[in-house]
């Protein structure tokens, strides 16, 4: 089986939901892990830390950097980046996962946030990649990997709330030009679930989703680990859905992923993709996001 052993990640907002479990994922094949975000204390409200972070995939088999990072901010990036090469020698892997999230139609949604989640999401994504981009140029079998959504531009995906769409859509972008840029040399990727998945965000997303059941972050961790093991050069550009990379490489069962009892095609539908009811030719009533 293939493996990340001894490969160095920068993960971007890896304290929590889909980067932390990226980041254990990588910590079983024993590979260093730099966890760059902003949450160096408790949260009232949100679990992790960099620091618990860390334990975390130390205690998988992983060695781990906890970096207080705002990547928006180009001076800490920087200093992150040059931290994480002075530990572990270099960068292999650069994770784009940071992300702010507000779910509101235009009239609710303040400049102020609009400006946050645009800076995390799309200028975040730009900065992270660029500052990474020297290391992985000498790495062998470097990889980018954004947790974004394909670009598909419909009216359905931009209506309820068109400024966090935008700001999403800004990391795929990024990445669909990183990757013409660095074709051959560096794979970069993007990667989105089908169905919502089982996070702390779930707590702005589920008024607009509803409260059905939802999958473990380990479907997204288990298909980044393919897309981070898969040979650069060969694979780059592509906006990858979890369900169906696991089922071109044999993985079709996704029952463990689902909460007990729970049928899969109940799984909560994610943005910015067709859920399961429709790829299967059903009505969705329950999905806002159905055309």
């Amino acid at each position: 089986m293939a493996s990340l052993k001894n490969k160095t990640l920068f993960i971007s907002g890896g304290s929590r939901g889909i980067g932390l479990a990226i980041a254990l994922r990588a910590a079983r094949d024993g590979a260093n892990i730099a966890i760059a975000a902003k949450t160096s204390e408790p949260h009232p409200t949100l679990p992790g830390t960099i620091h618990s972070a860390a334990a975390a995939i130390r205690d998988a088999g992983g060695q781990a950097l906890p970096i207080l990072c705002d990547i928006r901010e180009e001076e800490q990036v920087e200093r992150a980046v040059h931290e994480t090469v002075r530990a572990f020698g270099g960068i292999d892997i650069c994770i784009n996962n940071a992300s702010a999230i507000r779910l509101t139609g235009i009239l609710n949604t303040p400049v102020k946030r609009f400006d946050l989640m645009n800076g995390v999401n799309g200028r975040g994504t730009f900065l992270v990649s660029q500052k990474c981009l020297p290391h992985l140029l000498k790495a062998d079998n470097p990889h980018i990997l954004a947790i974004s959504p394909p670009l598909h531009l419909e009216e359905r995906w931009f209506a309820p709330h068109v400024a966090y769409s935008m700001a999403k859509y800004a990391m795929s972008l990024v990445i669909l030009g990183v990757a013409g840029e660095y074709r051959g040399r560096i794979g970069v990727n993007a990667l989105w679930p089908r169905t919502a998945i089982a996070t702390a965000a779930m707590a702005e997303f589920k008024p607009a989703i509803g409260q059905g059941a939802l999958r473990s972050p380990d479907i997204m961790a288990d298909a980044a680990h393919i897309v981070l093991t898969s040979k650069a050069s060969g694979t780059t550009g592509n906006f990858f859905i979890d369900d169906e990379l696991l089922a071109a490489h044999g993985i079709d069962d996704l029952a463990g992923y689902a909460p007990p009892g729970i049928a899969d095609i109940d799984i909560v539908p994610d943005f910015f993709v067709p859920s399961l009811r429709e790829l299967r030719g059903l009505p969705d009533p329950d999905n806002p996001y159905s055309p």
